[in-house]
């Protein structure tokens, strides 16, 4: 989407968002559903420490493959619950939600809580922005044909082809997320200070090495060492692929404003975004992630409510003549992918 069509009139668009706003919470959608939550943290959590009971019960067999790939659903929808927990739509007070973070970030996943919430932030701050949100930067993969054109060697031989490695190069993500954890936790700048802030630093090395030792400890405690690695390698890449898969159909493919897009909240958040159309076990599935344009709008409201939210929403986007993107799960990965695609072109050209 070009620039022109980012950008949006003057007119009135201070208060677009303050009336979405309260549209939202006379229908009662920022209420906290603390009971909704006791169930939800309930089941999760039993079923992902019913998962590992179930792990050391059937001990030294091949059966720990598919089993891998069972828990590889309970760990990500434990994941979901952080991402919950982060975005305090749990509980009001910041303590209970970072207890509930650390506990499932850190201690149950692996995953740096302080690290994961100070990168999101950002993203939300300003999603799909090439200089200032995280998600796109030039990495593994490029996002801009000015992050393409920069590769050199074998980043530029991967930048080609990029929409054909996505899908396998997410089977790394999961490897890729723990160690961006320790490197946060331990990284500083040249001057000495911490590269990446943190509320609770010690609390947060303390849980992810308790995760690390247990989950190595479990494994090799059940059974050999072989079936262990085999264990671990089909967790941890189906864990990257099924986290990738979630994000990836939220904003890969929308516009990426720039710093002379002049875009109000409420416009900065829906054009960037992309909602996934679905029923219940969609929800399930993507952690409330699929309903992405509301949860950006109001990343505190309780997931349960999301799909509530999202009529209200998208009626007062077509009030206000704004483009509302909505699309199946298979036709997200398409444009995601063919964006990819896209941006590879002057590589494959030249």
């Amino acid at each position: 989407m070009s620039s022109s069509t980012l950008t949006a009139p003057d007119a009135r668009r201070g208060s677009d968002y303050a009336r979405l706003s309260r549209r939202v919470a006379e229908a009662g959608l920022f209420d906290r559903r603390p009971g909704r939550y006791a169930v939800r943290i309930a089941l999760t959590l039993g079923a992902f420490l019913a998962g590992w009971v179930l792990v050391a019960a059937v001990g030294d067999s091949w059966w720990q493959v598919p089993l891998a790939a069972v828990m590889v659903v309970a760990t990500t929808q434990v994941a979901f619950l952080g991402h919950d927990a982060g975005h305090r739509q749990m509980f009001r007070r910041r303590g209970p939600s970072e207890a509930a973070g650390l506990v499932a970030g850190n201690l149950a996943v692996g995953l740096s809580y302080g690290w994961w919430v100070d990168k999101h932030n950002r993203h939300h701050a300003n999603p799909n922005h090439a200089d200032e949100d995280p998600d796109v930067g030039a990495g593994a993969l490029v996002w801009t044909y000015e992050q393409a054109l920069a590769t050199r060697g074998l980043s530029r031989w991967m930048a080609r082809r990029q929409a054909w490695l996505f899908f396998p190069m997410l089977l790394l993500e999961g490897l890729a997320l723990h160690v961006a954890s320790v490197r946060a936790l331990t990284g500083r700048e040249p001057d000495g200070r911490w590269r990446v802030p943190m509320r609770h630093r010690a609390v947060e090395a303390l849980l992810l090495a308790a995760h690390g030792v247990g989950y190595v400890g479990l494994l090799l405690a059940v059974m050999s060492p072989g079936r262990a690695l085999v264990f671990a390698a089909v967790h941890q890449g189906l864990w990257g692929l099924y986290m990738g898969c979630a994000f990836a159909p939220n904003h890969k493919g929308m516009p990426m404003p720039t710093a002379d897009d002049r875009l109000d909240y409420l416009r900065k958040q829906v054009l960037t975004a992309r909602n996934v159309r679905g029923g219940r076990l969609v929800d399930l599935a993507l952690g409330g992630l699929n309903y992405q344009i509301e949860h950006h709008l109001f990343p505190n409201l309780p997931r349960a409510n999301l799909r509530r939210a999202r009529p209200l929403v998208r009626a007062y986007c077509a009030e206000q003549g704004i483009p509302y993107a909505e699309t199946g799960l298979v036709e997200s990965y398409r444009q995601g992918l063919a964006h990819l695609h896209d941006v590879g072109r002057p590589l494959r050209a030249g």
